[in-house]
């Protein structure tokens, strides 16, 4: 394990972007891939990396993330690694709540300085990547840094939609812009490497990924800009032309969490036949809990570009180009396509099954001869039998009491009761 490095991993604002699906959780909770949560990607980066000292800091809707930390990331008692939750706290000097990202590492800063070590490894908790942060490490202390940004190139499109850097031939930042105008992008290019260059990803746009110094952080945070309480539109842009700041490039694969369609997009393409997200490689596995379950079980279902997670019982006629997480149940006729269906956390039994139907109530999970397409089911919905759910672009923006529109994404909220013959 790296001892010289502890890892931070924020846990978000509100998540409004992001909702229903953050209504009752918090971003880093929210499931992925249909059997981790969003969280497991940053901390499974810091263990294939070496790197065993992990904070989560946490403020909304923490619950089910704090319960999923604790029954997951169990260490040796004759290791020094943990994943450690700071939840956000009023303490005598410090009445309010975090105000952003730099004011939640300043708030933890106590906690976080009763350990040894020289550098800090800041993450976010909604980002799905696979990162060996050992190179970073490696190249902030060749490059003798003070603060590292990892950096992924982006076309111009792309640009506007982040904070860019510009670098020198030594990779030195130079100066920063938040979302730049179309108008002005032509003086934010940088030299990333020809194959970057050929795809025309000339900008270089942060990755919301860091790395101080110890003694660096402390002084920022505490002395030089004590007030700030955001990373990148503040203690980033105005640490430029004080201390030696690096660009790490990165080129793999890399998606901000940020909104429902993104969320949507990045599930969908693991169905892949070679996703550029790959769960299936044996160096960079992710980790998230343990359970008992047993295999999934398929019977009379054509199944195409299908992610299906343990527990399942399918029985429906097709589903394709969908994700199917833990303990999903599909009934017989049922047709499922681009969805991402997040399963649920029990099992009804076979007397609370009829319990159900008897009280007129749908059985967990979704019925027989629904067809769904182009949604996310929430967790523990109960959708009756002949439902119809048609997602797509001929769909407005709406919000209604089982499910909200968004981006022609139809969101089945957590929980929701959709009776027989119901129609989106």
């Amino acid at each position: 394990m790296n001892k010289n490095v502890v890892a931070i991993v924020l846990g978000g604002g509100s998540g409004t972007r992001l909702s229903p699906l953050t209504s009752t959780r918090s971003k880093p909770a929210v499931p992925i891939a249909g059997k981790y949560r969003l969280v497991d990607i940053p901390i499974s980066n810091c263990l294939n990396s070496n790197i065993g000292r992990i904070y989560v800091l946490t403020q909304f809707n923490s619950a089910s993330l704090n319960k999923h930390i604790k029954n997951t990331y169990h260490f040796s008692a004759f290791s020094s690694a943990f994943v450690d939750i700071i939840a956000a706290e009023q303490t005598p000097d410090n009445p309010a709540w975090f105000q952003g990202t730099a004011d939640a590492v300043r708030q933890s800063l106590r906690h976080i300085n009763q350990q040894d070590f020289s550098h800090v490894l800041i993450l976010s908790g909604d980002q799905l990547y696979q990162m060996d942060f050992q190179e970073m490490i490696d190249n902030h202390v060749n490059c003798n840094a003070d603060i590292s940004i990892a950096t992924i190139p982006v076309n111009a499109k792309e640009a506007t939609e982040f904070g860019i850097l510009k670098k020198t031939d030594g990779n030195i930042i130079s100066s920063f812009i938040e979302k730049p105008k179309g108008d002005v992008l032509a003086d934010w290019t940088s030299d990333t490497g020809d194959a970057m260059k050929n795809q025309g990803r000339n900008y270089l746009a942060s990755m919301g990924i860091y790395i101080f110094g110890r003694k660096v952080l402390f002084d920022l945070l505490q002395e030089e800009f004590r007030d700030a309480t955001d990373f990148g539109k503040e203690i980033i842009p105005f640490s430029i032309s004080k201390h030696q700041v690096v660009s790490f490039q990165y080129e793999g694969y890399w998606t901000d969490i940020g909104n429902i369609h993104s969320f949507f997009e990045a599930n969908l393409a693991l169905t892949q036949d070679v996703p550029e997200f790959n769960l299936f490689d044996n160096k960079k596995a992710v980790y998230t809990r343990a359970r008992m379950l047993p295999p999934a079980k398929i019977s009379g279902t054509t199944l195409e570009k299908t992610i299906v997670a343990e527990g399942c019982i399918i029985n429906a006629s097709r589903v394709e180009n969908s994700v199917l997480g833990i303990r999903t149940r599909i009934g017989y006729g049922t047709t499922i396509v681009s969805c991402y269906i997040m399963g649920t956390d029990f099992y009804e039994t076979l007397e609370e099954m009829n319990a159900s139907v008897t009280n007129g109530l749908p059985k967990l999970g979704i019925g027989e001869r629904c067809y769904i397409k182009n949604a996310i089911i929430d967790k523990n919905c109960r959708i009756g039998n002949d439902v119809r759910i048609n997602g797509g672009a001929h769909l407005q923006n709406a919000d209604h009491l089982l499910y909200t529109i968004k981006d022609g994404i139809v969101v089945v909220k957590k929980g929701s009761v959709i009776p027989d013959g119901f129609v989106i």
